[in-house]
């Protein structure tokens, strides 16, 4: 086998096994597939939700990073934890997220 075969065929296993193992979420699809319905897309809840849920639009929030990440990971009022479903990491990142929502 020659040496630029041995390089295509490297690089083809590796471009397969990052598919299967997938890439990293970002926090922005991490919010939108988990948190978007009850905050909306923008970080502005519909009147319904925030009437029934207690949201708040993003902006309003003067809760610290930490203190978010803790109502995700264990859940706060009427919202249910995310954790195990979500890791520490996504959780992070998708409070990330949310903070830019303004």
């Amino acid at each position: 086998m020659t040496k630029a075969r041995r390089s295509q065929v490297v690089l083809a296993l590796l471009v397969s096994l990052g598919s299967a193992v997938g890439f990293a979420e970002s926090g922005e699809a991490i919010y939108k597939a988990n948190c978007q319905s009850c905050h909306g897309a923008t970080g502005t809840p519909n009147a319904g939700i925030a009437k029934m849920m207690g949201v708040k639009p993003a902006a309003e929030y003067k809760t610290t990073e930490k203190e978010q990440i803790e109502s995700v990971t264990k859940g706060k009022g009427k919202m249910k934890p995310l954790s195990p479903k979500l890791t520490d990491a996504q959780i992070k990142d998708s409070v990330t997220y949310f903070r830019t929502l303004k």
